[in-house]
């Protein structure tokens, strides 16, 4: 068990550090680096990289956004093989539903708690 906390705690820190070097030294705004590391999920399970990567490191793997492009792409290939083509065009949304509902629910509820100011 604590094994696979350290596989978790290597790979989402090293995602991490990926992450905060790209901030410090590029001009990369971290929209760009959001977008770059959901598309990176998508392209390493397209082929077959970061399946190996999720068995290693569990939740280090599926939780960042690099995460996010995994569910995406498995929904789409998973509703590819049920659905055929029309699969492409819900697969994804339908594997990541919750979690985008969630982020919803509690950035609408981070909206009524605090209140923002113009900088």
């Amino acid at each position: 068990m604590l094994l696979d906390f350290l596989g978790a705690f290597a790979v989402g820190g090293l995602l991490c550090l990926i992450g905060q070097i790209l901030i410090d030294y590029t001009k990369l705004t971290p929209a760009r680096i959001l977008v770059a590391y959901v598309v990176s999920g998508v392209l390493l399970t397209a082929i077959g990289v970061y399946e190996p990567i999720v068995r290693f490191a569990g939740a280090g793997a599926t939780v960042p956004l690099t995460g996010f492009g995994y569910a995406l792409a498995k929904g789409v290939q998973k509703a590819v093989d049920e659905n055929g083509l029309i699969g492409a065009l819900t697969g994804g949304l339908t594997a990541t539903s919750a979690g985008i509902a969630a982020a919803i629910f509690f950035g609408y509820l981070a909206s009524l708690v605090f209140k923002s100011d113009d900088k």
